[in-house]
């Protein structure tokens, strides 16, 4: 079942959440660094668990991570991964944990050589899954193939994220996402 059904058809709890997410944002080409990082976090977090619990903690997450900025995520230190581990509002795992920081820290080294993140992404773009898939095992941590799937189709760099008889189909079209730009 698409995303797209699924939050049509879902007697899920947290089905206002993901409706929201697929209205606005998955899919959509996400331009702040920040955010993106944001994104990958969430998606590494999302490990074995369902997309709705991270909705429902995406605000706790994101108090927790000093609003997904990558600077400052970068420079947490033990003291930071010791109030993440006791944070109940978040996915409590050290590995999730010491990966975000570690991925912050390589964002920092990417925005360095190539001005961004995004740019970075940019610069790979166009590649298959599985390429994509490779480039991140080599260069990020905690990032398998579905992580990795998911974080570029919810940020426009693969193509799929919404059926084309979908009405958000056409939105994300307008916004020109990567995948589009062959």
């Amino acid at each position: 079942m698409s995303y797209c059904e699924y939050v049509k058809t879902s007697k899920d709890s947290a089905v206002e959440l993901n409706k929201a997410y697929h209205d606005t944002s998955y899919g959509f080409p996400i331009e702040d660094d920040n955010e993106l990082f944001g994104r990958l976090l969430l998606e590494i977090n999302q490990a074995g668990l369902s997309w709705s619990t991270i909705l429902k903690k995406e605000p706790s997450f994101r108090s927790a991570y000093d609003n997904f900025h990558i600077e400052k995520v970068a420079n947490y230190t033990e003291t930071d991964e010791a109030r993440l581990l006791s944070d109940s509002g978040i996915i409590r795992n050290k590995l999730k944990i010491k990966a975000a920081i570690h991925n912050a820290q390589v964002i920092v080294q990417l925005q360095n050589k190539y001005g961004s993140f995004k740019n970075w992404l940019d610069h790979h773009h166009p590649k298959t899954k599985d390429e994509w898939t490779k480039l991140f095992k080599k260069t990020f941590k905690f990032t398998g193939g579905e992580i990795v799937n998911e974080f570029l189709l919810s940020t426009g760099y693969l193509e799929g994220a919404h059926t084309p008889d979908c009405p958000i189909y056409q939105k994300i079209l307008e916004k020109n996402p990567a995948w589009n730009k062959r």
